[in-house]
């Protein structure tokens, strides 16, 4: 019977792939990550989100993903008054354990840092937080970060779907009774809330920003 031949890195006597030839972060520590540890493991792909102590890598995104992306930071960003931020591309740190990505943050202005070198932002600053849906992101999206965001404290989420060329959100927001979220509308062509600040967004634009 033959023996499949080790990979290249792996051809010693030892058994034991060279020091470098490996990111120290294939293996896992025995309790999991920290949220800390993303700001200082070396080589880390670009978006890497921690969830439940786990390194969790995004897949290429799609064009529609990008365009959505695109086209809601532009209209929040005309929307939003003095003493708010709107960006992308930063983690939210809601516990040791857990500091993902969303597509889109809505985040206090106080919370920026003159140099802008903040590599993540605090549940108290963020006023709302977005996840576009992508077909490898459903369960996450749907199952596993709205009750994290939620028990941090965030108080507004939206989920963008894809509807054809086009999209819905769902809008929800905090209860603070039940440290649930409760979903106040679904929009398909308008979204007009007051929350976290008065949106009125013309979703049958979205082709506009191609």
């Amino acid at each position: 019977m033959s023996v499949a031949a080790l990979p290249p890195a792996l051809e010693q006597s030892s058994g034991e792939p060279p020091e470098e030839a490996w990111p120290s972060w294939i293996v896992p520590p025995v309790y999991g990550f920290t949220s800390a540890d993303l700001d200082r493991l070396p080589g880390l792909p670009a978006h890497t989100e921690l969830l439940n102590g786990s390194l969790v890598f995004a897949s290429p995104q799609g064009a529609w993903h990008s365009l959505v992306m695109f086209f809601l930071r532009t209209v929040l960003r005309s929307s939003a008054p003095e003493g708010w931020r709107v960006t992308h591309g930063m983690t939210a740190w809601l516990d040791e354990r857990n500091r993902p990505e969303p597509d889109v943050l809505v985040v206090a202005a106080s919370a920026t840092r003159p140099d802008l070198s903040e590599t993540f932002y605090r549940p108290e600053d963020i006023a709302l937080a977005i996840e576009i849906v992508s077909p490898e992101s459903v369960e996450r999206d749907h199952e596993v970060k709205p009750p994290k965001y939620a028990r941090a404290g965030i108080k507004n989420l939206w989920l963008i779907e894809r509807d054809g060329e086009g999209m819905i959100a769902y809008v929800y927001t905090l209860d603070p009774l039940t440290g649930d979220y409760s979903l106040i509308g679904t929009f398909g062509e308008r979204l007009k809330v007051s929350v976290p600040f008065d949106i009125d967004i013309d979703l049958t634009t979205l082709d506009d920003y191609e």
